[in-house]
């Protein structure tokens, strides 16, 4: 896979070398799966089985599996358990996680809303051994329950992290503003992304507690199931299949929408604070000891944050390595870019016309997926990979090759301005990893040179990629050694 999208990506970049392009601004946003439509389709899942099949699961109990072509005219039912579950507001069947190993053992997960008592349930189930189509309903093996103390903030997403442990996010357990602080108690599992071992149960459970776990063995009563805490409703998180990095999407309360990056025992906050603003003023709102978001919007954007994946595809290479993520209520899709040094760059990159973007998914060859709730399944249109115009390119700055070209180990990055600006000019190897940072300042108008020393760098082709006036410019680059 790694040498596909090198080639690739190479492809891309040789294709459009000739004259600086201006990388999109906005994806062209089309039907994934024209024929077909869902009801309420809250998560989609590929089974990585070596099939081309998607899995979409509906909020009122239903999971229906398709092949993955956007030709298919049909679906069926793989499981329907509306039966067991309350769906409806935030609650219903929110999660679907294939096991690591699906492809020979069948078993996969899910996080469903039970009702009298309200309670969240994270339950296994085995596909049929003679339909690949079809689960076994009566196979239901429930490995872990914790109430819901309101109908709302639920959280529900599982998934399988890079270390085979299953994963689960943990709403604070509703209503408005925590009342029962549920986020910060580490004796709760509500507000919390929380680490199990579904394969070596332990201690009486229908699961294991992952000896690294921040709280496992302790002796102060708080839950070994916690990985993270702090959180007010985690509207999806994944992984980077890449850099292994989990990403969170928190949904705020009345003020900001913010995207995590969770780590091990990490605390993000709530409800002390609302991403970076104080919520809470009688706890003094000291940030000590709290993750704060790597990213955050206010109301003017929109107001229930909806969490995506960093872009591993081929379809759309100028998104590689970027998170990208939407919100429900307005409909629009960014891509953020952070590696931990540089300021976060975060760019508007589509809209559904319909809002209501209820969750994404990626298939087996990461190409992402969104879902809504007006029933489809869309993606991004194909980048074209051909050479472009000159004459459809926006000439409001210009970013020159590279001299020399090839280079070893010094090269001279030399691009122009029209108006004064904030200038970030980032470099990337062929797999679309940030390597370096030349520019990331304001700059004036006119005419700016700078040295880039890629000294640390292994030999090959890399890409000089400009950010400024709301525009876009690329030019690759070759380092010899």
């Amino acid at each position: 896979m790694g040498r596909r999208i090198t080639l690739l990506l190479l492809g891309f970049f040789l294709l459009t070398s000739c004259s600086p392009v201006a990388l999109p601004q906005s994806q062209t946003i089309e039907p994934a799966f024209p024929s077909l439509s869902f009801s309420s389709p809250v998560d989609l899942q590929d089974p990585r089985d070596g099939t081309n099949r998607l899995f979409v699961v509906e909020q009122a109990g239903i999971i229906k599996v398709f092949e993955n072509t956007s030709s298919v005219s049909s679906s069926t039912v793989f499981l329907d358990i509306r039966d067991r579950l309350e769906s409806g507001g935030e609650r219903g069947l929110l999660g679907l996680a294939f096991h690591p190993s699906y492809a020979t053992n069948g078993y996969f997960y899910v996080n469903y809303t039970a009702p009298n008592p309200l309670r969240t349930i994270i339950a296994r189930y085995s596909v049929s051994t003679t339909d690949p189509n079809q689960a076994n309903k009566g196979s239901e093996h429930i490995l872990l329950t914790y109430d819901q103390p309101f109908s709302n903030h639920n959280g529900g997403q599982v998934s399988f992290g890079p270390d085979g442990y299953l994963y689960i996010a943990s709403g604070d357990g509703g209503s408005g503003g925590d009342p029962q602080n549920n986020a910060q108690n580490r004796s709760s599992l509500l507000g919390k992304i929380l680490r199990i071992d579904v394969n070596n149960p332990s201690g009486g459970r229908n699961y294991g507690i992952p000896a690294d776990n921040p709280f496992a063995g302790n002796s102060s009563g708080f839950r070994g199931e916690i990985f993270a805490y702090g959180l007010r409703n985690p509207w999806r998180f994944s992984f980077d299949t890449g850099a292994g990095t989990l990403w969170c999407a928190d949904v705020g309360q009345n003020a900001r929408e913010e995207i995590d990056i969770i780590v091990n025992g990490g605390n993000y906050g709530w409800r002390i604070m609302e991403g970076s603003l104080c919520y809470d003023p009688s706890t003094g709102c000291t940030t000590a000891g709290l993750t704060l978001p790597v990213w955050e919007y206010g109301r003017s954007e929109g107001y229930s944050v909806t969490g995506g994946f960093v872009y591993r595809g081929t379809r759309n290479p100028e998104l590689t390595g970027a998170y990208i993520y939407g919100d429900y209520g307005s409909g629009r899709i960014w891509a953020l870019r952070s590696n931990g040094v540089d300021p976060p760059a975060n760019s508007l990159i589509a809209q559904i016309s319909s809002n209501r973007l209820s969750s994404f998914g990626v298939d087996r060859n990461n190409e992402l997926s969104i879902c809504s709730f007006d029933g489809k399944i869309y993606r991004f249109a194909a980048t074209p990979t051909g050479i472009q115009n000159e004459e459809t390119i926006p000439l409001t700055m210009e970013l020159f090759q590279n001299y020399p070209n090839p280079f070893n180990p010094q090269t001279s990055l030399k691009f122009s301005l029209p108006t004064s600006t904030f200038v970030a000019l980032r470099i990337f190897d062929a797999l679309g990893r940030h390597v370096g940072t030349p520019v990331n300042e304001f700059r004036t108008a006119g005419e700016h040179s700078v040295a880039f020393d890629a000294s640390h760098l292994p030999g090959g082709m890399y890409v000089c990629k400009l950010e400024a006036a709301g525009q876009f410019l690329i030019q690759k680059m070759l380092l010899v050694k």
